[in-house]
């Protein structure tokens, strides 16, 4: 698959800013950002990018962004380069080590996850999939059935499974994302994850113990009635992929009209991941 490559420069950027403009990028189809010297660069499918959408939400910080943008194209076969150039190794606690294939193995940690992530979100680098994978470890997971909705590259099913576990589903709406699970599952010697591309419509019907969720605000709003369906009674579900204010009070409210009980948050940079219980 091609991407598009936008590259921003600043005149200056406060930190909260950069992640509220990530934020709002996301929800416009990007699904991977690296920084630069100046800025950042961000990364859409080539097929999903409109620049009215992006000039509309760049238009929506005013005057508080002096920016430069450029936009150039980039072939999925490029990227690996890439990243093996800018990912590193990432310690989520002392017990729990996240690598890609071309790391040293480091056996002394309890749980050591492989990732190849390829055009794949979620290396454990980003601060909402560093707090799932912080829950996954606080959370007893044994012969659990676990959900992951927005998958990226599966490394909040292998996870879990890594901690026992007993089926997994994961399932993202990125065909890129859909390989990557796979590969990266049989790269972590992982055989009870099943991997689906697509949407809330290719949830099973089936029942689960856990729900994982790192997408975005909007997109969770839209599919907490979906989860609901497939949770059992005294489920837990992890949200993640938006901000405290105003997005937290929004998915609480939300939730409560599913009978989802708010237990918890995590808050990471200007990111949250949050807790929930099903009555």
């Amino acid at each position: 698959m091609d991407y598009k490559q936008v590259a921003f420069q600043f005149g200056q950027i406060e930190e909260y800013q950069k992640d509220l403009l990530v934020g709002a990028l996301g929800e416009i189809g990007f699904d991977t950002f690296e920084d630069n010297d100046k800025g950042f660069d961000a990364f859409i499918l080539a097929n999903q990018f409109n620049e009215i959408e992006l000039n509309e939400v760049l238009a929506s910080f005013g005057d508080e962004l002096q920016y430069t943008y450029l936009v150039s194209d980039i072939e999925a076969q490029n990227w690996n380069e890439e990243w093996e150039k800018n990912f590193s190794p990432l310690i989520i606690t002392d017990n729990c080590y996240v690598r890609a294939t071309f790391h040293e193995a480091q056996p002394q940690y309890e749980y050591e996850i492989v990732i190849d992530p390829k055009m794949a979100f979620g290396t454990g680098h980003h601060q909402t999939t560093t707090m799932m994978m912080q829950y996954i470890l606080e959370t007893d997971v044994e012969d659990k059935t676990v959900l992951d909705m927005g998958a990226g590259t599966g490394i909040l099913g292998i996870l879990a499974s890594k901690r026992g576990a007993k089926q997994l589903v994961a399932i993202d709406n990125d065909e890129v994302c859909h390989r990557s699970t796979i590969e990266n599952a049989e790269l972590n010697e992982v055989s009870n994850l099943a991997s689906f591309c697509g949407s809330k419509e290719a949830i099973p019907a089936t029942q689960f113990d856990i729900i994982l969720a790192n997408i975005n605000r909007n997109i969770l709003l839209d599919q907490i009635e979906s989860y609901d369906k497939v949770l059992r009674e005294k489920g837990l579900i992890f949200f993640s992929g938006f901000y405290e204010s105003p997005d937290l009070d929004m998915i609480k409210a939300h939730c409560a009209g599913f009978d989802l009980v708010y237990l918890n948050h995590k808050k990471l940079g200007d990111w949250v991941a949050a807790q929930f219980v099903k009555k």
